[in-house]
């Protein structure tokens, strides 16, 4: 887990924290130019409640790290073309309070102003931003802690459905056996019972015609009798 000194130290490990502008204003309102992307040298002091002398020693120190995160120098129909720009922002009331810088002026980005953050060694508002860097890493490293815990459990628990599964394999194969030979069984019972079923049913027609040789041997019998009275 890196600590502030690592941090004021390393460039590796700011590299790392860039992406974090956020930082800034959760510590301290920053107070940007009218187009919301740069602040100037003494908007830097007053973040970090330093002098300007103190900001430029730091960014001259520090000059190609800087510049690599947003710093920028603007001289002649460079800065005459930003001053323009920015006047056509500016609300029209207080435009004639615009600083404009005569010869150069030296602008910074919140990624540059972050860089300073965790270079400023002598100021209050700079530790704040660092603390608050490190900490939301050691929640980070924590939370990645905790979820490859979780994953862990996850795979240990599927390293035991994988066993459970290789068990039930051969279960599987001894049921899936089974039922086909139950399915066999069930297709002879259905052919038997088919057979059965015209079985009964010629047995029906025999019975049928049993009835009809018992009705005509009762209607003999009748005549029979009949006769056998008139005789008498």
């Amino acid at each position: 887990m890196p600590t502030e000194v690592a941090l004021l130290e390393s460039r590796a490990l700011r590299v790392e924290q860039m992406g974090r502008v956020d930082v800034l204003d959760k510590v301290k309102s920053l107070v940007m130019l009218p187009d919301g992307i740069h602040v100037r040298t003494e908007d830097v002091a007053r973040y970090f409640e330093v002098s300007t002398e103190v900001v430029k020693k730091v960014t001259q120190r520090h000059r190609v790290e800087v510049s690599e995160n947003g710093l920028k120098l603007l001289r002649g129909a460079e800065l005459q073309k930003f001053h323009r720009d920015m006047l056509s922002l500016w609300d029209g009331e207080g435009v004639e309070s615009y600083p404009q810088a005569a010869t150069q002026l030296t602008l910074y980005t919140r990624r540059t102003v972050l860089n300073i953050a965790m270079l400023l060694r002598d100021s209050d508002i700079a530790r704040c931003v660092r603390t608050y860097l490190l900490d939301a890493e050691r929640d980070l490293r924590a939370g990645y802690a905790s979820l490859e815990h979780r994953v862990t459990r996850v795979e240990s628990c599927l390293a035991g459905v994988g066993s459970a599964l290789q068990e039930l394999g051969p279960v599987l194969d001894r049921m899936s056996h089974r039922l086909d030979s139950l399915d066999r069984r069930l297709d002879a019972t259905h052919q038997v019972v088919g057979a059965m079923s015209v079985r009964l049913g010629h047995v029906a027609e025999d019975i049928a015609r049993i009835d009809g040789r018992m009705d005509e041997l009762a209607r003999s019998l009748k005549d029979l009798n009949r006769r056998r009275d008139k005789r008498r």
